[in-house]
C-alpha cells in the first residue's frame, strides 16, 4: 500500500469536479487496476488561487506532514496569473521540491511534478481579455524553470501544458466554469502518467 501526499492548487484539489474525478484520484485508480495499492483518500495539501508562497505557508501550517510513499508537486499557475516574476517563482519552487523530497525521505524517483497548464486557451482565458499569446509565453518561462529544476534533481516531469493546449478547442475538456479542466481532461492527464509516469512503474 502506497501513501501519497499531493500539494498543489486547484488544478489538485479538482476545482469543478468532483472529488473522485480529480487527475490523482483517476490516477490512483488506474494504479489499482495495475495492482499497486494507493491508499484513499490520497492526502491532499492544495486549495484553488494558491501560488507557490501561499503553499508553503499551508505546509508549515499543517507540520510536521509525516513520512511518505509518493509525492506530486503542480503549483505556479496563480503566480503567473498574478503577474509575479520568474526568478522568485523558481526560488519559491525549488523550496517546494525540497518540501517534497523530505516527505518522501529524499529518493527523488518517489516525487512527480506536473507542467502548469495553458489556461490562457480556455474559454475563460479567451474571453477575459488577456492575450492568450503572452499568457501561453509566461507559462513557457515558468515550465522552463520547473524543467530545469526537475531535471537538476533527476525528479521525473509530466508535461500536462501540451495536453490542455492539444484539446483546448474540445469543449468536453473544460469544466462548466471555462477555467479547470473536467474530468475527462483529468483522465488524460492520469493515463499519461501511468504510461510514462515514473510512479507507473511501481
Amino acid at each position: 500500500m502506497h501513501h501519497l501526499l499531493a500539494l498543489g492548487d486547484s488544478y489538485t484539489i479538482g476545482e469543478a469536479v468532483a472529488p473522485d474525478q480529480r487527475w490523482i484520484e483517476q490516477w490512483a485508480d488506474l494504479m489499482q487496476a495495475e495492482s499497486h495499492a494507493i491508499a484513499r483518500p490520497v492526502h491532499v495539501i492544495a486549495q484553488t488561487g494558491w501560488t507557490t508562497d501561499e503553499l508553503a505557508q499551508a505546509i508549515t501550517l499543517a507540520q510536521p506532514i509525516g513520512a511518505w510513499d509518493l509525492a506530486t508537486l503542480l503549483i505556479g499557475v496563480n503566480n503567473q496569473y498574478r503577474g509575479r516574476d520568474v526568478d522568485s517563482f523558481d526560488r519559491e519552487f525549488n523550496a517546494l521540491l525540497d518540501t517534497a523530497m523530505a516527505a518522501v525521505a529524499d529518493r527523488p524517483e518517489r516525487v512527480q511534478v506536473l507542467s502548469i497548464p495553458d489556461w490562457g486557451q480556455t474559454p475563460f482565458g479567451a474571453a477575459c481579455g488577456r492575450d492568450p499569446i503572452q499568457v501561453s509565453a509566461e507559462i513557457d518561462a515558468y515550465n522552463q524553470a520547473i524543467a530545469q529544476r526537475c531535471s537538476a534533481r533527476n525528479i521525473a516531469l509530466l508535461d500536462v501544458t501540451v495536453l490542455t493546449r492539444r484539446h483546448s478547442a474540445d469543449p468536453r475538456m473544460h469544466a462548466e466554469d471555462g477555467l479547470h479542466p473536467s474530468a475527462a481532461m483529468y483522465r488524460l492527464w492520469a493515463e499519461a502518467l501511468l504510461c510514462t509516469g515514473k510512479f507507473g512503474r511501481l
